[in-house]
């Protein structure tokens, strides 16, 4: 990729946006666009048609996206599946229409039917029923990879997606109510130590498993998949390793210093109940997660403690 490239990262001041423009000013990427929501309202079609014609960059990366954990998920369903389809259509069909060829989607592994074998591989997609709690928005994802798809089948773009693990990290979003379950617990957890509590309150059972990846190194993988020249298909990106809910408390707990114990709301939904990918496609192209649980943990509560300090 031509350090000189004019590239497009939608959605730059999300958790995930803003860790592609990092790595790509680390690489030294510098002639990039970057739009707020103020300066470019992705839900307006004519807007984005107007933007992407006028700037014409070689490649987009389509971060943008509105996303949450359960309780998010569960109760704004229409928002959730609204917003992600016209935004992704917009992006995708304006890209087409201007010609630019290299586009790269991000989507979510919620895409994947709840109870399909573990680990979960990327032919998996559309073999079975949807979790719940989460299916307006993996329906919305599920859209997104099949337009990357259908454009390049009838138009010839070079249009690839990839679909992350849970993420976590830098920008996170600790909001108890819309946040997914890692920032919720570095949040709480960081609180109860603060009120001196002798109990953690963490949903479900404590059993469904779960992966987790450090948003730099999701980051890492999207530019390197541009870098590589990777212009079609679906790939899995995480860690290949899962832990459980109980096992993930007790590391945030380790690395704020809370010494209470936990205690488990039953009354809260567990959503799906392992969901671990198959990332030998991505390690067969030659790239692997390079950031440990534990140190993106306390990288995280680093950043959260700047943001609450």
């Amino acid at each position: 990729m031509d350090k000189s490239a004019k590239i497009y990262v939608a959605g730059h001041r999300g958790m995930v946006g803003s860790a592609i423009v990092r790595r790509l000013r680390q690489s030294g990427y510098n002639n990039l666009l970057c739009r707020s929501r103020a300066e470019l309202e992705l839900t307006v079609q004519s807007d984005v048609r107007d933007f992407i014609n006028t700037e014409k960059p070689d490649y987009i990366f389509l971060a943008a996206a509105r996303v949450g954990g359960i309780f998010a998920n569960n109760t704004k369903r229409a928002d959730f599946i609204y917003e992600n389809l016209i935004v992704e259509a917009n992006v995708i069909h304006a890209a087409w229409e201007a010609g630019v060829n290299k586009l790269l989607f991000l989507g979510s592994s919620c895409i994947y039917p709840r109870d399909c074998p573990q680990p979960i591989k990327e032919e998996y997609l559309l073999t079975g029923p949807l979790e719940p709690t989460n299916e307006p928005y993996a329906l919305a994802k599920i859209a997104g990879i099949k337009l990357c798809d259908s454009f390049n089948h009838q138009y010839g773009t070079h249009y690839a997606s990839v679909m992350p693990t849970n993420l976590y990290g830098p920008n996170d979003n600790y909001d108890l109510q819309n946040s997914h379950v890692l920032p919720a617990l570095i949040r709480k957890t960081h609180e109860a130590k603060q009120r001196g509590d002798e109990t953690l309150a963490v949903w479900g059972s404590g059993k469904p498993m779960r992966e987790f990846l450090y948003v730099d190194d999701m980051a890492d993988a999207c530019v390197f998949m541009m870098e590589r020249g990777i212009t079609e298909g679906l790939f899995n990106v995480g860690t290949g390793v899962d832990i459980t809910i109980r096992e993930l408390a007790e590391t945030v707990m380790d690395v704020v210093g809370f010494e209470g114990r936990i205690v488990f709301d039953a009354s809260k939904p567990d959503g799906t109940p392992r969901k671990l990918l198959d990332v030998s496609r991505m390690a067969d192209l030659g790239w692997r997660a390079k950031t440990s649980l534990r140190d993106g943990i306390a990288k995280s509560y680093a950043d959260f403690l700047r943001a609450v300090t």
